[in-house]
């Protein structure tokens, strides 16, 4: 790949020319990997294309908190993640915070991919994470998925301590609670408050699944999330359903376990007020969309059903052929406090109990969150500055070259 210009933005399906086919084509990604998302799997889907195999670097606890504060997830965790994606082939742990040719040598790796201009990454100094293999030509960009992003996430969660679900004339009122207020007041002067403070908290948020991003789903997208295979002939298809909200490690474990029950694993994903009308709060975190790319990244899933129904029904069992419905070890709640919404399987003979070993749950992570809020706030805030900072400083670089 040497004297190739690998600078600039790569197309989504841009391959490696025929030339260079000769050998396998490696291509390196890095990074936290916090709280693994779509925009996540979207870049490594799209640095997938770039080559053969997609080697993921991820960056370890203790580099993550000296350059950006501390992770949400452990680097146990955010391992697992990623290699629940189905583009990623290799990952490699203590990958280092400034992206070196040493270490894209030292994996047979040809080049570097980062998602997007605008996403700019730097480390504690400010020094942009990228600059060494920018300068060797060994870096290329793709396009960063707009309207989702770790602090993004973690504003949300920040959401569940404000009486923001409200009734009528108060709806779209917005206030944080007084204990916060008051942990807030003592512990931060009012005139720091600002910024990531108040993340969630703007005129957008108007509802937990609709104001918090501007993430704008299309059937290009799915298409491009999807395996697109049917079940073979004789295949097993093993259902299960849920909300699959800020698909975690958890979620991963019980996927795995239900794979293994059959060939064909569909998911159903609940729409977001039906998750609403048994979580509460202001769930779900991820809208609907959302949460069919988290799901469908997952390479132990086959298919989702979108807006599946609460309570499994004979339709959907007859229609895709249902041979196996699962459930992890959470409690099922009834709908209307009285029905069983897996009656039918269960009466099929065709439901079974799966225990995934792991009791990560979405509401465990929104604890994490709000138990060191201040924490985020600030990691989140300062993170902010540094890219306005960074985006300033380029937007006047390029009035300085066109005025030249």
């Amino acid at each position: 790949m040497s004297g190739a210009n690998l600078n600039g933005t790569a197309g989504e399906d841009e391959k490696s020319p025929p030339d260079q086919k000769s050998k396998q084509i490696r291509v390196w990604c890095d990074g936290c990997y916090d709280m693994v998302h779509f925009g996540h799997a979207n870049s490594l889907r799209q640095a997938k294309a770039l080559g053969d195999k997609v080697i993921v670097g991820i960056h370890t606890d203790e580099e993550i908190t000296k350059h950006k504060g501390p992770p949400v997830f452990t680097e146990e965790e955010r391992v697992k993640m990623v290699k629940g994606i189905k583009w990623v082939d290799e990952v490699v742990l203590g990958a280092p915070y400034v992206t070196t040719l040493e270490v894209l040598d030292e994996h047979n790796c040809d080049f570097c991919v980062h998602g997007g201009k605008y996403d700019i990454t730097m480390t504690a100094e400010g020094v942009d994470t990228y600059h060494l293999v920018k300068k060797a030509n060994r870096y290329k960009e793709v396009k960063r998925t707009a309207g989702v992003s770790t602090t993004d996430l973690v504003g949300r969660m920040l959401l569940l301590t404000k009486n923001h679900f409200r009734q009528g004339s108060a709806e779209y009122a917005i206030e944080k609670e007084a204990l916060i207020d008051e942990v807030l007041n003592r512990t931060i002067p009012k005139s720091k408050l600002s910024g990531s403070s108040n993340m969630g908290q703007d005129s957008a948020a108007k509802s937990p699944w609709t104001g918090c991003s501007q993430f704008l789903p299309t059937t290009q997208k799915i298409i491009q999330f999807s395996d697109g295979k049917a079940p073979k002939p004789g295949d097993k298809i093993v259902y299960v359903a849920g909300a699959f909200d800020l698909f975690h490690v958890g979620h991963l474990d019980f996927l795995e376990k239900a794979r293994q029950l059959g060939d064909y694993l569909i998911v159903g994903l609940h729409t977001d007020p039906v998750v609403n009308s048994y979580k509460g709060s202001n769930y779900p975190i991820m809208n609907l969309h959302e949460r069919v790319l988290s799901v469908l990244a997952c390479k132990y899933v086959n298919e989702v059903v979108i807006g599946a129904p609460y309570c499994v029904t004979d339709e959907l069992l007859d229609h895709f052929k249902v041979d196996v419905v699962c459930h992890g070890q959470t409690q099922i709640t009834l709908e209307d406090g009285k029905i069983d919404p897996y009656a039918l399987p269960k009466t099929r003979g065709t439901f079974t109990l799966i225990d995934s070993g792991n009791s990560m749950t979405t509401e465990r992570i929104v604890d994490r969150i709000i138990s060191h809020r201040l924490d985020y706030e600030q990691r989140n805030k300062a993170k902010e500055k540094k890219e306005i900072e960074a985006y300033e400083a380029l937007q006047r670089a390029k009035l300085t070259q066109k005025a030249g």
